[in-house]
């Protein structure tokens, strides 16, 4: 779903401004593949690294001092399985990050992941602790009268469990006392039955606080559109490759998603407006009502007592997607930078920040330095796109000359770990003129693979395009390679020498990249050339606690997607679907290859109508109950004729969510 969980395009924004120009050279002639097939940096790829190296204050320590600062307890074993024994979290594998950087790394990013090795229970100020390293994202402890008030309870119900046991192992056993979601993103409240049961939440009637359409946005945003945004997931956070120095290092924005099992809460009170106050187990708290910003649904909040700044995702320790590379809705730079205008304005006083992600900062004139540079950073973008864009540059033109100012670039907080200036500024591109740049010839281009084969016979043949290429990747020309060989695999996917010497051009982009999510891409597509795709898609089922909560009007668009229009032509037929424990019914009427529904009375014209529960047909639909079976069991009634609705149901197309990407 994510999900999060859960994520190529060029090389970085920091590479771009070096000056120094290295002799490209190949691969050292004794420098081997590693286990993965994953080729060597070559001397042009160390010598890029080895200049932002000197190019950046890599040395400066206050962000180590603050990762470092309020320590309690770590542990140096955390790794996390799920019920079947298999581990979804393993911070152990990331020991390899320590010393200097290697050549199959940008060095701003090893330092950033460096930074994120750092884990355990902290104490941020009075009363106040995280619980960073267990997850991609980071829980908040607010002490309360009672106990804790829990601030977004990780991605998975595994490590927030974990991650609370760690806390009343080192602060003491207490209850959890309320539950502050921040955002709809999974990370940030998936992992909430970890921490308090349904059950439990419900005996206890507990405060459960989140922004306005919360629940309609976290349940509802991936279900759509989620096949293919799992699939895309796997390349942003590179969870197929190996963690080590020519792997997968982190996200930029923590290390990786947790794939375990995900859940949620009813909010019994949302925030719809800023700023509102409102007390929780004797704490007070005033929030900011922040939608549409890094997420749909989003809120900010202030500690006044303990001039504490909670910024949830809205602000963070690296430049954030305005375009996830997973495939979301654009967002509003606009918009985002003026949330963190109005933090300014209401909690300007603060003392401590902290966030949904990475570590604190303390005092006064360092947070407010924070936030005056990330509200610049998004406004920036915001207007330097629309300015170009107003003088007729394309988005591609646009991304290849936007640099930021020194005065923002010099802040590592908002270099490009985890979003890009190069696709930020193409994601305000498409937010204002869309997919089109105005160019005819990018109107209706070719498909891949027929442009592939007649920019293949354009070069004279593959043995020509190969040799091209392959004098390109020596002179260290790597987008260029990537953009040529490209061609060649998509006219020619079995040509086992073009897909090596595109992957190794991935291999070396992937090194030099500054962006996490841009170095899993590329070495993703490196892995995949070599290895193939997947066996298999996302497991819905993991997300059952969360997914039952979602309207059946969402399951239902999402059937109406995979309707196969060519198969569905000429048909017209109705089915009623009846949810037999909900007391509720819908009209689903298929036509002129379209499929409509419509929450009514059943049809009493329909050609079948199923009585069905709510559970059952969840478990239908992300694969726990076969089709066959179980319109033939006797788990459901069926009025009217069960081969017509067999007939319905295989009109359908079924998604495993393991189609090829590097390849047609």
């Amino acid at each position: 779903m994510t999900h999060h969980a859960l994520l190529a395009l060029a090389v970085i924004l920091t590479l771009a401004a070096c000056d120094e120009k290295p002799s490209p050279i190949l691969e050292p002639e004794d420098a081997a593949p590693d286990a993965a097939g994953n080729s060597a940096p070559t001397t042009y790829t160390e010598s890029r690294n080895a200049a932002v190296a000197r190019s950046l204050p890599l040395s400066d320590p206050q962000d180590l001092e603050d990762a470092r600062r309020g320590l309690i307890a770590s542990d140096p074993a955390l790794r996390v399985t799920n019920a079947d024994g298999e581990v979804i979290w393993d911070m152990t594998s990331y020991r390899f990050i320590e010393g200097a950087a290697p050549g199959s790394v940008n060095p701003s990013l090893w330092r950033q992941e460096g930074l994120q090795n750092i884990h355990g229970l902290f104490e941020v100020t009075k009363g106040v602790y995280q619980l960073r390293g267990f997850d991609l994202s980071n829980m908040t402890l607010i002490e309360g009268e009672t106990g804790w008030i829990v601030v977004d309870p990780l991605t998975a119900e595994e490590t927030a469990r974990a991650a609370i046991a760690f806390a009343r192992k080192h602060l003491g056993a207490r209850a959890v006392s309320a539950v502050i979601f921040t955002h709809s993103h999974v990370d940030h409240f998936g992992g909430v039955l970890g921490v308090v049961s349904a059950e439990e939440a419900k005996v206890r009637n507990l405060p459960v606080i989140a922004p306005e359409r919360f629940m309609e946005e976290a349940t509802s945003e991936n279900i759509v559109a989620g096949i293919a945004m799992g699939r895309r997931s796997t390349y942003m956070y590179g969870s197929r490759l190996p963690r080590g120095e020519r792997g997968h290092v982190g996200s930029g924005l923590g290390k990786e998603p947790a794939y375990g099992a995900f859940g949620i809460l009813q909010p019994t009170a949302t925030i719809t407006k800023t700023p509102t106050e409102m007390t929780i187990d004797g704490v007070k708290l005033v929030f900011q009502n922040a939608p549409g910003s890094e997420a749909p649904a989003e809120l900010a909040f202030y500690l006044p007592e303990r001039k504490a700044f909670c910024g949830a995702d809205v602000l963070a320790h690296s430049m954030h997607n305005l375009y996830t590379l997973r495939g979301t809705q654009v967002r509003d730079a606009l918009k985002w930078s003026g949330y963190i205008d109005e933090m300014l304005t209401l909690f300007g006083d603060a003392e401590v920040y902290f966030g949904g992600h990475q570590w604190p900062i303390w005092g006064n004139a360092r947070i407010v330095d924070f936030l005056a540079k990330q509200r610049d950073l998004y406004r920036y973008i915001h207007d330097q796109t629309l300015r170009l864009a107003l003088h007729g540059y394309t988005p591609k033109e646009i991304a290849g000359q936007m640099e930021l100012p020194e005065s923002l670039l010099s802040s590592f907080f908002n270099r490009g770990y985890y979003g890009t200036l190069e696709h930020n500024a193409k994601a305000v591109y498409q937010r204002y003129f869309g997919w089109y740049d105005g160019n005819p010839a990018n109107l209706d281009p070719l498909p891949p693979a027929e442009a592939g084969e007649r920019y293949v016979a354009l070069a004279g043949g593959a043995a020509s395009l190969l040799d091209r290429a392959r004098a390109a990747y020596e002179r260290g020309e790597y987008r260029w390679v990537a953009e040529l060989v490209n061609h060649l695999v998509f006219a020619d996917p079995d040509n086992q020498d073009a897909r090596e010497l595109l992957a190794r051009a991935y291999d070396q982009l992937g090194y030099q990249a500054e962006s996490a999510p841009w170095r899993d891409v590329y070495l993703t597509g490196a892995f995949e050339l070599r290895h193939g795709g997947p066996d298999e898609g996302i497991n819905l089922a993991s997300a059952m606690d969360m997914i039952k909560h979602a309207p059946i009007e969402r399951f239902l668009d999402a059937m109406a997607v995979r309707l196969n229009g060519p198969k569905a032509e000429g048909k017209e037929m109705t089915v009623n679907l009846v949810f037999t424990d909900l007391d509720t019914s819908y009209v689903l009427d298929l036509s002129n290859s379209v499929l409509h529904h419509d929450r009514r009375d059943p049809d009493p014209d329909a050609n079948a109508t199923l009585h069905i529960t709510h559970a059952l047909f969840l478990r239908m639909l992300v694969g726990q109950a076969g089709l066959r079976e179980t319109l033939f069991s006797d788990d459901l009634t069926v009025e009217g004729s069960r081969l017509d609705l067999l007939g319905f149901f295989r009109l359908f197309d079924r998604l495993d969510g393991t189609f090829d990407i590097v390849t047609p």
